[in-house]
């Protein structure tokens, strides 16, 4: 990979502040904190740069843009908010899900995806209520 720069190295600590999968919007908002003058076509370019040597890695969910989130997380599932459309890691997974599979199938690896609302929004309508 190129030289770390200024940029790339406000886009980790974007990532590694959030502790979450971020969108590449958001990715800028956090990194802008350190790089003022930083913009959107240069974050996608060092994603682009930090995921093809590994560092970080997409989060795909069904019908949204990628996330991304750095790279080395042990097996993990994600958490949607359905209000405010941020996503969190879920550091439990249920297991074995061969069992889950028709007769005959092998399952070599699985994705799960929970939707709800999370602990932020889910308190902010307790105060609008």
């Amino acid at each position: 990979m190129e030289r770390s720069t200024r940029q790339r190295h406000s886009i980790r600590s974007a990532l590694a502040d959030a502790g979450r999968p971020l969108l590449p919007a958001e990715i800028l908002q956090a990194a802008q904190a350190e790089v003022p003058a930083l913009g959107l076509a240069t974050v996608y370019r060092n994603l682009k740069q930090l995921a093809e040597a590994g560092e970080i890695q997409a989060v795909e969910l069904p019908g949204e843009p990628s996330r991304y989130e750095l790279a080395g997380h042990k097996h993990h599932h994600h958490f949607r908010c359905n209000n405010c459309n941020r996503v969190f890691d879920v550091h439990a997974c249920p297991g074995d899900m061969q069992k889950l599979a028709p007769q005959g199938f092998v399952v070599d690896g699985h994705e799960l995806t929970l939707y709800g609302v999370c602990r932020d929004c889910g308190t902010s309508s307790v105060k609008d209520t």
